[in-house]
């Protein structure tokens, strides 16, 4: 036996001893599975850690594709102990893939139904597609993000009849935020934020809802706690007031696999999207969804609502899927 085959008969553990394009596989391999431990590691911890854990955490389901890949490496780099390490990410992702948070049925009896639909518009640049897509389904509340103000502006002078109640932030880029309700709105404080979150009180056939949009900033890098402080305020004011029914939609710039948007849905509250089966279905990036992406637009809902049915919607001009959703409102037990 040669020296070399005495040295690959020798170890299995490491890629330092293997034939050179063996040892590459097997470094190749390494280094994937590291780079997937640490953001598989912080999901484990319950927390979203630094950049670029958090973006990374956005697309947890995806790095199933170089844990594969790094399975197959060591495969073909016989480095065994690679092997099980690549066995346990994927054990891992799969269990984490798994959707979070309740779906337990309301128990008391129905006592209004309703449509919503949530839409971030891109700087305004999707207000028309939006238009005729609220004419063509019909909701009773709308959630706008990032509605300028020539956005605004068209709202107003489109929609005014059909949608007689508003609540706004105004602001240009995407700042401006609008509430639409065919309903009567008491105003509401909203939550204070970078970009525009009103919130209000609608009476929906006599029965008071909150309503509160959610557009915190996105977890970009140097931004990170200001995210993180922005999904926190969203989830104080997910647990004041628990006694009156709320849907908290909109925009969140963060999915299931992110702490600070689980501490929301901790509060009790349920995603329309889970309740319909639809809940890893991609609403950002629009150009690539819903092959390649992420869900972080959502409607949340306090657990006096069920979820009868939820569309997501492509509009034209923005980068984001829109998503309407028909709910139940049920009497307290």
């Amino acid at each position: 036996m040669d020296t070399a085959a005495a040295e690959w008969t020798a170890t299995d553990d490491g890629p330092e001893r293997r034939p050179p394009g063996r040892r590459l596989a097997a470094w190749c391999a390494g280094l994937l599975c590291a780079g997937v431990s640490v953001v598989v590691g912080f999901r484990m911890a319950d927390s979203d850690g630094i950049t670029p854990v958090p973006q990374f955490l956005a697309f947890l389901p995806w790095l199933l594709v170089p844990t594969a890949l790094a399975l197959l490496l060591t495969l073909l780099s016989r480095w065994w102990t690679g092997t099980a390490w690549g066995v346990l990410l994927l054990g891992l992702l799969a269990w984490y893939i798994e959707p979070y948070g309740t779906t337990d049925d309301p128990t008391g009896r129905p006592v209004a139904a309703l449509r919503v639909l949530t839409s971030n518009v891109e700087f305004g640049q999707g207000t028309g597609s939006l238009v005729a897509a609220v004419r063509r389904e019909k909701p009773d509340v709308v959630f706008v993000q990032e509605c300028d103000y020539a956005c605004d502006a068209q709202l107003k002078a489109d929609l005014a009849r059909d949608f007689p109640h508003r609540r706004a932030v105004e602001g240009g880029g995407s700042e401006g935020s609008v509430i639409l309700s065919r309903f009567p709105l008491t105003p509401t404080a909203g939550v204070r934020g970078t970009m525009g979150m009103p919130g209000a009180v609608a009476d929906v056939d006599g029965h008071a809802v909150r309503l509160q949009l959610a557009h915190p900033m996105p977890p970009l890098p140097g931004q990170v706690d200001l995210w993180r402080r922005e999904l926190a305020g969203l989830r104080d004011t997910a647990a004041a007031d628990r006694g009156t029914p709320l849907i908290l939609a909109g925009d969140f710039n963060a999915s299931q696999d992110h702490a600070a948007f689980r501490r929301i849905l901790d509060t009790g509250l349920r995603d329309a999207s889970r309740l319909d089966g639809a809940d890893r279905t991609a609403t950002w990036p629009a150009l690539t969804a819903p092959t390649l992406g992420v869900q972080i637009d959502h409607v949340l809902l306090s657990r006096d609502f069920a979820a009868d049915r939820t569309r997501i919607l492509d509009l034209a001009g923005t980068d984001h899927r829109a998503l309407v959703t028909d709910l139940t409102l049920h009497a307290p037990r």
